[in-house]
């Protein structure tokens, strides 16, 4: 997405051919963590690359990072140009004499072939899990709001701003933390499959100069941004909104860097769109078209009731075009626009401070991206949970080689809104019928290579469980449908959320569930006050009913065992009496493999497999449903039973994660009760890199214990499953 290769990608390899020998040799090298250039003062360049000799880290950095790519990865066909492109390239690095337009047409000509490269297999599914704070591969804080993801060459970059108040909520998110949107910076990270982001740089800080002597720091407000690249200077600049008195006010803010995880520098402040009836940008975001132009998505600042595209220029993206309107009505805010079957579609949210809302749409009645649009209508499946409790953020559009997915990133931020755990939440959105069908779930499974995606084991198929959809006491919960009696949600959830659901006077409520798979399930919930119940019905219409016996404090409540259909299926949450029953954090979970295991395949979440610690899934590309998190001591073991049908030698795999940067954790495998040798399980880089060390051992007939028994006060790694081969 968020460049235009595509167009100068051959006039780039020609002009290179022409400029630059080819390299012998193509070795790999080590890609830096972050990029450090010397910062210059730079004149504005209204047209283009200037011819003289250019001073540019970026290609070099580009090209050490391409240099680490294996060929047996992709296919021939996709390697060999890309190989080309890639000597050619390293030969311009190397080039003192080279100019900035030589540079440019080297990275466009990279960038295009690396985008091009094609897998050699169909790809892993990897796990998404919403409604959690997320970290990246070194286990700390993902910081990233009112951003996108746009790929440039092969790898996704992720930027968004920290904000001081994200810090706040996710130590303890039990409060509003109204006003603390201080700017800390704008960190980028990178990914080759959309759910493992590696931390890269802190593209901006309150350090970065904006013009005029002033800096980020002291500006009033930054945020909502995007990043495109631009062929005619080699550059990547990063538009975003920003109020500073000393600049004049509001607008839009354009930086610049050399490559995808530069330190940016100061290229152009615009306070005025030419036809936006006001100064700066309501909410923005950064749209790039399949023919590789560069569009900004906003509304205009007061009342933001008007849309707009407005094209950034070609020969630098240091302006914005005068805009065109697409919309007008009521007021919306985060602003944003993806494309799928040759249709564009401009979503948004309802305009009250970043709380949640459905989802409104305005689609494209031709091809031209600033062209007509229809009247707004909302985005099927943000309905029940306003759109799994969020605001719009931003989309990202994956063509697989099966399918074409777009993601959905939806905000929930800490300033005014106290709505949930976790500030971003990802979901698909697929086209099917005539619109595009929003698909709230809690947990997923995403294919980059084939398009892919799938319902994860730990899904929630309750809508608006947790009751955070509200922003206000109602009398109608979002997603429930009243069934008599007294129905509201109150202040005061379970572990310090903001809402639970009260219903009271012999009242209920219900929620249709459209689909679940065939399966078994279980129901579980919090729950004070007086006495209730909980029902849940199948297409079928076999019920189960879950008793909630009176309670003066919060206390679990589980039903476990629940056989369904596949179809739709009814939750009923019902008073008792008079009094009220409060229920928070309802959750209907299939605990049924949707697929067997294979064999001789042991889960450590799995009984009888024994964990001396935690089951946790906040770690994505485990299978099954989790995995071991053993508590870090001395004998904090994980142990499987093994059935064989006869004694024999058997090769174990045991899969497991060490993200720790302490090194190895040593570990004595026990079969049946005697140590049978040590084991090293050595550090895999990240929490979400996943290994499996194999080891033989002698198994009994019958039944047989594996413990992996670990001898240092740190334990084990985290351990996935066992194969017994």
């Amino acid at each position: 997405m968020a460049s235009k290769y595509w167009e100068l990608a051959g006039a780039a390899l020609l002009s290179l051919a022409l400029a630059t020998p080819l390299s012998a040799s193509t070795a790999a090298a080590e890609a830096p963590a972050t990029q450090t250039r010397a910062t210059q003062a730079r004149e504005l360049q209204d047209q283009g690359a200037a011819a003289g000799p250019a001073v540019d880290r970026g290609l070099e950095y580009l090209v050490s990072d391409y240099q680490t790519r294996t060929p047996s990865k992709y296919t021939a066909d996709s390697w060999k140009p890309f190989a080309k492109a890639l000597t050619a390239a390293a030969d311009v690095a190397d080039d003192t004499s080279a100019t900035a337009s030589e540079v440019a047409a080297a990275k466009t000509a990279l960038m295009t072939s690396a985008a091009d490269l094609e897998a050699a297999d169909e790809g892993t599914f990897q796990t998404i899990t919403n409604n959690t704070f997320w970290n990246d591969t070194s286990g700390n804080p993902i910081y990233s709001q009112g951003g996108g993801v746009f790929k440039f060459g092969d790898t996704y970059y992720w930027y968004g701003v920290h904000y001081t108040g994200a810090e706040l909520y996710r130590a303890n998110p039990t409060k509003k933390y109204d006003g603390n949107v201080s700017f800390v910076s704008i960190p980028v990270y990178s990914s080759k499959d959309l759910v493992n982001w590696k931390f890269e740089n802190r593209v901006a800080t309150r350090s970065t100069g904006v013009g005029s002597g002033a800096n980020l720091g002291g500006a009033g407000w930054v945020g909502r941004l995007g990043v495109s690249y631009n062929e005619n200077t080699g550059k990547y600049v990063l538009a975003v909104q920003m109020w500073h008195t000393g600049r004049g006010g509001h607008g839009v803010l354009l930086l610049q860097g050399d490559s995808p995880t530069d330190t940016f520098d100061y290229g152009y402040f615009q306070t005025q769109i030419t036809n936006s009836p006001t100064t700066g940008t309501g909410d923005q975001t950064v749209f790039t078209d399949d023919n590789g132009k560069d569009y900004l998505i906003f509304s205009n600042r007061e009342g933001r009731s008007r849309g707009f595209v407005a094209k950034f220029r070609e020969s630098d993206s240091l302006r914005i075009e005068p805009a065109v309107q697409i919309r007008s009505g009521a007021g919306r805010e985060g602003n944003a626009m993806f494309k799928l079957d040759g249709k564009y579609y401009h979503a948004a949210s309802d305009l009250h401070g970043w709380n949640t809302s459905v989802n409104y749409v305005n689609e494209s009645t031709s091809s031209n991206v600033q062209g007509a649009y229809s009247s707004e209508y909302v985005l099927a499946g943000t309905e029940m949970d306003y759109s799994h409790v969020t605001q719009t953020g931003f989309f990202v559009t994956v063509k697989g080689t099966k399918q074409s997915t777009v993601i959905y990133a939806g905000d929930r931020w800490a300033d005014f809104a106290w709505n949930g755990i976790g500030y971003n939440q990802w979901v698909p959105i697929t086209k099917t019928g005539a619109r595009p069908q929003f698909h709230s779930v809690s947990q997923w499974q995403f294919n980059v290579t084939t398009g892919e995606w799938r319902v994860g084991p730990a899904n929630n198929y309750i809508l608006n469980p947790d009751i955070q959809a509200d922003r206000i006491i109602v009398s109608s919960v979002r997603g429930w449908r009243n069934l008599g009696g007294s129905v509201t949600n109150v202040n005061g959830g379970v572990n310090g959320s903001r809402f639970a659901l009260q219903v009271s006077n012999s009242g209920g409520v219900g929620q249709r569930i459209e689909s679940v798979p065939a399966g078994t399930y279980t129901l579980s919930l919090h729950a004070r006050g007086s006495a209730g119940q909980v029902v849940i019905t199948g297409a079928n219409g076999s019920q189960r009913t879950l008793g909630i016996p009176s309670s003066s404090g919060w206390a679990k409540r589980e039903l476990t065992g629940i056989e369904l259909p596949g179809g739709a299926a009814t939750v009923t949450v019902r008073a008792s009496s008079a009094g009220g029953v409060t229920v928070d954090q309802l959750s209907l979970v299939k605990t049924s493999a949707g697929t067997p295991a294979p064999p001789g395949r042991y889960e450590a979440e799995t009984a009888p497999a024994q964990c001396r610690g935690t089951i946790d899934s906040n770690q994505a590309g485990y299978s099954g449903t989790g995995f071991c998190n053993g508590d870090p001591a001395v004998g904090a073991f994980a142990e499987f039973t093994v059935n064989s049908e006869t004694a024999r030698t058997a090769t174990l795999g045991i899969r497991f994660a060490n993200g720790a940067t302490t090194g190895a954790r040593p570990a004595n495998l026990v079969v049946n009760g005697a140590t049978a040798g040590a084991l090293s399980f050595e550090s895999t880089g990240a929490w979400t890199t996943w290994t499996t060390k194999t080891v033989t051992v002698s198994l009994n007939a019958g039944s047989n214990t594996i413990r992996l028994d670990p001898t240092t006060a740190a334990g084990l790694p985290n351990v996935d499953h066992l194969d017994v081969g």
